[in-house]
């Protein structure tokens, strides 16, 4: 912080800091580069760009359930060895995060995180090629474990971007509105899957060969996108740049800079994080599960088939859901608005629980319908808990993401609990789980509205970030700053 205070006595413009992108380098992480003030006009190319990504891993989740199913088939395996793949690939989100990607976007930052991540997801999609001509479910797991690998360090670093990238009273409605198409990307996978990419599958059902190709495909594409994203024009955000806009923001409220281990409020949110995904994960495992047990009228494989068109359906109502939750975010307060979504969350899945319209041959339509509500409000829980956490860490901020990040692998403990309860008392009477994890991370927006509210305030009204503060001296004719100006101001480029 002594070195982030020196730097703001002549502190960068956001002019520099874009000029700065076009030398592809890394930037040490303790020198304010002026990109924490970029307005909402600069960020729009950089955030777009980024927004392709969670395109990309909502199309992998996607696929993941229709994956299931296809291997169930086609190796023989029953649906409880099935469920390796979601342990593979939630299982890479608490490595990852905590290891190596946390530890690389600060050594190298946001740029060349993206492009690692890209190439991790690229070298484990090229992986199910040997495991389709093998036939070998274990290499399935591994290759979708290099994937959650990829995908992990995707998210170590885009989603901490989106929210920083950009006025900071902005941050919640920006990642709301890109995960909004990591939402569509999680539609659109199972629907191509099951109409177009694994279409063909002999006739016995058993043909891997669709497997091959779409991941090949899949790995041609990332590979691309890397070399995009080097070329990409992304002005880095340092954690000094935080720690200056923390201090910008919010020190009229009493900010103060603590020690990483005093961040109570971002544990907090680790928790409240690993809980609700948790949740969501497994209400979206078994949703089908669900749906057969509430139509007693059909048999089994109608109910399933049934199922999924419902579970499409719920999963069209989660993407509407996080359009709108964005669109709420540019008008009030997203704290206000993460506890009533949540609030909504816990009425409709008592709900889910207790409802029973049917009978022993008529179907449970009430059943079915709040728990599809619970979809739609699940929307903006995961972005809002994300950004609302990373509030005033300042130089912490990557470190942060990084456990926010691996707080995703509640998705590999909560389904598997809820599958063992749902074997012995029903599906509908195991959703009593995830009650209780939502319940968890209902706890977190009480507290932010109770006790951290002007502090999360002074971001939605402070003016960084809303007006470009720019210099004009050591620019070029086209507004781009010189070789020269770069060292006259003080850039120390790593």
């Amino acid at each position: 912080m002594d070195e982030v205070r020196i730097q703001q006595k002549r502190r960068p413009s956001a002019d520099e800091a874009i000029a700065m992108d076009r030398r592809r380098k890394s930037v040490s992480d303790k020198l304010i580069t002026g990109a924490s003030q970029i307005t909402m006009r600069q960020s729009i190319i950089p955030v777009a760009l980024v927004t392709i990504l969670f395109f990309l891993w909502g199309f992998a989740y996607g696929l993941l359930d229709v994956l299931n199913s296809r291997f169930q088939v086609a190796l023989d395996i029953s649906k409880g060895q099935s469920s390796g793949l979601q342990g593979a690939y939630f299982g890479a989100y608490f490595i990852g995060p905590l290891t190596y990607s946390g530890w690389f976007v600060r050594r190298f930052g946001y740029r060349y995180t993206f492009m690692l991540g890209l190439i991790i997801y690229c070298i484990g999609a090229l992986m199910f090629w040997p495991s389709a001509v093998k036939r070998s479910f274990g290499g399935f797991c591994g290759s979708m474990f290099i994937v959650g690998s990829g995908l992990s360090t995707l998210e170590t670093s885009a989603n901490p971007y989106i929210a920083v990238c950009g006025p900071p009273r902005w941050s919640e409605f920006r990642l709301e509105l890109s995960q909004s198409f990591q939402a569509v990307g999680s539609v659109v996978a199972p629907v191509l899957a099951s109409y177009v990419i694994f279409k063909n599958v002999g006739t016995d059902g058993k043909s891997l060969e669709s497997v091959q190709w779409v991941y090949l495909g899949i790995a041609a594409f990332v590979f691309l996108l890397a070399i995009v994203f080097y070329f990409a024009p992304l002005p880095e955000i340092t954690d000094a740049d935080m720690a200056d806009q923390a201090e910008q923001t919010t020190a009229a409220t009493g900010f103060k800079d603590k020690p990483f281990r005093k961040q109570h409020t971002l544990f907090w949110g680790v928790l409240a994080q690993f809980s609700y995904v948790g949740a969501q994960v497994a209400i979206a495992g078994y949703f089908i599960n669900y749906y057969e047990q509430a139509r007693p009228d059909l048999n089994a494989i109608t109910a399933q088939h049934q199922g999924a068109n419902f579970y499409a359906i719920a999963q069209a109502l989660f993407a509407i859901g996080r359009f709108s939750a964005a669109g709420l975010m540019y008008f009030t307060k997203p704290r206000w608005i993460l506890l009533t979504y949540q609030t909504l969350i816990m009425l409709f899945i008592i709900c889910a629980i207790t409802v029973n319209t049917g009978g022993a041959n008529a179907p449970n339509w009430g059943g079915v319908a709040t728990l599809m509500l619970v979809l739609f409000f699940e929307s903006c829980i995961f972005p809002t808990i994300f950004t609302l956490s990373l509030r005033g860490l300042g130089r912490h901020t990557k470190r942060g993401a990084s456990f926010l990040v691996s707080s995703v692998s509640g998705g590999a403990v909560v389904p598997a609990i809820l599958g063992n309860v749902a074997d012995k008392v029903g599906t509908r009477t195991a959703m009593v789980i995830p009650l209780v994890f939502f319940a968890i991370a209902w706890s977190f927006p009480i507290y932010l509205n109770v006790y951290k509210g002007k502090e999360l305030d002074a971001y939605r009204d402070t003016p960084v970030g809303g007006q470009q503060n720019e210099t004009k001296s050591d620019l070029n004719a086209a507004g781009v700053l010189t070789e020269k100006g770069v060292e006259a101001r003080g850039f120390e480029v790593a």
